[in-house]
């Protein structure tokens, strides 16, 4: 069912079932009414200012006398024809204004003015800001505190609001354990009860989590009524799917009503919509990415109703896709992308799409919706991004796409360290997928370590093929070791890439247009071995984190990746090749101000000693420009 469909049905259920429309009305101080929804106007009990004030240090004077004063034609005013004032003083009665004291000078008890004043000027009325009686805040109006400084000198020391709305998670799952255990094998860790928890209290919300329930239907039945009878929402986590353990909606169906079981949306398809005792209740996926975006999409629109205010909405931007994005015909597509500008437009790199890569979360700048009736966009496609992040924050950002590399990850921390305002995002799509993005304009800087085999050398004879004439720049980041990423101690004895010949060890292969792959492609040549007897060629990860850790998982005997990725996970490292990694852009960026501090930073000794304690680099060259 289409999300909105399934909202509607859900409502629908909710009103059949006899659910509040709103929550309660409560009474608080003023100074507590911050976030609040008023569930009554206010309305002001006096005006503000309650009187003429003195909006300058000065004189109060009769307007009138002032005329034809200047500093050319002063004008001198006896001692009764002026008050003295100062800001936020009563204007005396049968005074109409006031001289800024800059304008006056004193000759004894006498004024000399020398500027001229119409009658009210630099004097606050009364009523200047609200009148007694005139409507200050409607009904369904959340308090910001601006609104609780206006209410406060319209009289107010109280407002009636609605109660907060309360939330409970119940998370379930025999395999959940709690935040803080040490999880053992199959196990996972109750991560996203933290996360509803604290969306909830985001909104606005009292929310809280009950202890983990196992898959036992009796226990989730309980624990559901439980919930319900303390709540304005029960979320379940888990179980919402068809699986054997999936007990969520069968839950609901029993002890309530089921509206919707499944929702045409990407990722967070198996979602649960109902009603059990009054009370709406939502299943969500196990999956901590379908998790969030369940509670952005059904939870937070349906709290905003309870408490009578229209839900959030997030500015949004168009951006050029920064690489080609497929999507599935039938479902909304969510798909998180990182946000920066380039040449004075936004660019949207998508991040990875998996419903548990809870990182993607982490690292959005900004959400994208592919319609269901849509297959896809194409790379400089332009979209639409609703913003996570301000487009200030954006505007400060520099794009780096290419080949993935731990060194940019250090550069983003040390840039943020040193400049708060400052972020430096990359996206692993492969050296050759960061050249085409310096082509198409969509990055600042790729990274890049192309072996062309036809010459021994990186990355330079690629430029000329795929842009010529272009006036393109190239500055060394660092040169690095690559080499098989195999178990410690090796115990299946790997000496070199000759081993893979005969299909007996697993491999763990990188991303087509990466250079990691395309170093493997050369050096099997080279060796005269076959890629498809090498078993697992065909299995690719997009970075040399996610290479080494399949090695570290079991799943692989070994993968091509940098010594500093072997580290990373306690593996052992058996050498391959020493390569260059370099930052391709075109040369009139190389003065771009925001590029200054990371030229800057591969300068700093400081930065070089952080990088050499990584493992398998050589800075020597780092910050050279090479073409």
């Amino acid at each position: 069912m289409p999300a909105a469909a399934a909202f509607t049905a859900w409502l629908d259920a909710c009103r059949e079932a006899a659910c509040p429309e709103r929550l309660d009305p409560v009474r608080v101080p003023v100074a507590d009414a911050l976030g609040r929804v008023t569930a009554e106007p206010v309305w002001a009990t006096r005006s503000s200012p309650a009187a003429d004030l003195a909006a300058m240090d000065g004189i109060a004077v009769r307007s009138v006398e002032t005329s034809g004063a200047s500093p050319t034609t002063p004008k001198l005013l006896p001692p009764d024809h002026y008050v003295v004032v100062d800001t936020g003083d009563p204007v005396p009665e049968g005074f109409d204004a006031v001289v800024m004291r800059e304008n006056v000078h004193y000759e004894r008890d006498a004024a000399e003015i020398m500027a001229a004043v119409p009658p009210y000027q630099h004097q606050r009325s009364i009523g200047e800001d609200v009148s007694a009686g005139e409507l200050l805040l409607p009904e369904g109006h959340r308090m910001r505190p601006v609104d609780i400084a206006s209410a406060a000198a319209a009289g107010a020391t109280e407002v009636v609001v609605r109660r907060r709305p309360r939330v409970v998670v119940v998370p379930t799952g025999d395999e959940i354990v709690p935040v803080g255990s040490v999880p053992e094998h199959g196990e996972i860790l109750d991560t996203n009860s933290l996360m509803l928890v604290a969306q909830a209290r985001e909104a606005g919300c009292e929310a809280w989590a009950t202890p983990i329930e196992p898959d036992d239907v009796e226990r989730i039945g309980t624990a559901v009524r439980t919930a319900a009878a303390q709540a304005d929402l029960v979320v379940v986590v888990a179980g919402s799917s068809a699986g054997r353990d999936d007990y969520t909606a069968g839950v609901v169906a029993d002890l309530g009503v089921l509206a919707v079981h499944g929702v045409a949306v990407r990722p967070g398809h198996p979602v649960v919509l109902g009603v059990v005792d009054e009370t709406p209740v939502i299943g969500c996926p196990g999956y901590p990415v379908s998790a969030a975006l369940t509670f952005d999409i059904f939870a937070t629109p349906l709290l905003a109703g309870l408490e009578g205010v229209a839900p959030s909405r997030r500015p949004s931007v168009s951006a050029r896709l920064a690489r080609k994005l497929p999507s599935v015909i039938g479902m909304d597509d969510w798909v998180r992308v990182r946000l920066g500008a380039v040449h004075g437009e936004v660019v949207a790199s998508p991040l990875p799409r998996g419903a548990g890569v809870l990182t993607s979360l982490v690292r959005a700048d900004g959400l994208l919706r592919v319609p269901a009736g849509i297959e896809g966009h194409h790379a400089g496609e332009r979209v639409s991004v609703e913003l996570l992040r301000a487009l200030p924050e954006i505007e400060r950002t520099i794009v780096a796409i290419g080949s993935h590399d731990l060194v940019l990850d250090l550069a983003a921390n040390a840039l943020r360290a040193t400049d708060p305002t400052l972020s430096l995002v990359s996206t692993n799509v492969g050296s050759l997928g960061g050249l085409v993005a310096v082509r198409d304009g969509l990055c600042h800087v790729a990274g890049s370590h192309l072996l062309h085999p036809a010459t021994g050398t990186y990355t330079l004879p690629y430029l000329e093929d795929m842009m010529p004439g272009r006036d393109l720049a190239v500055v060394r980041l660092v040169h690095r070791e690559q080499g098989l990423i195999v178990p410690p101690g090796n115990p299946r004895g790997v000496a070199g890439l000759a081993d893979l010949a005969d299909g007996r060890l697993s491999y763990v292969n990188r991303q087509r247009g990466a250079g990691t792959r395309m170093l493997l492609d050369h050096e099997l040549s080279r060796l005269g071995v076959d890629p498809g007897e090498v078993q697992g060629y065909a299995r690719e990860e997009p970075t040399h984190l996610a290479v080494a850790a399949a090695v570290a998982a079991g799943r692989a005997d070994c993968g091509l990746g940098i010594l500093a990725a072997a580290r990373a996970f306690g593996l052992d490292f058996v050498p391959v090749a020493k390569e260059p990694y370099d930052l391709v852009l075109d040369v009139a960026a190389l003065d771009d101000p925001l590029l200054a501090p990371l030229w800057e930073l591969l300068a700093a000794p400081g930065f070089h000693d952080s990088i050499a304690s990584l493992g398998g680099y050589d800075t020597a060259e780092s910050g050279a420009r090479i073409r």
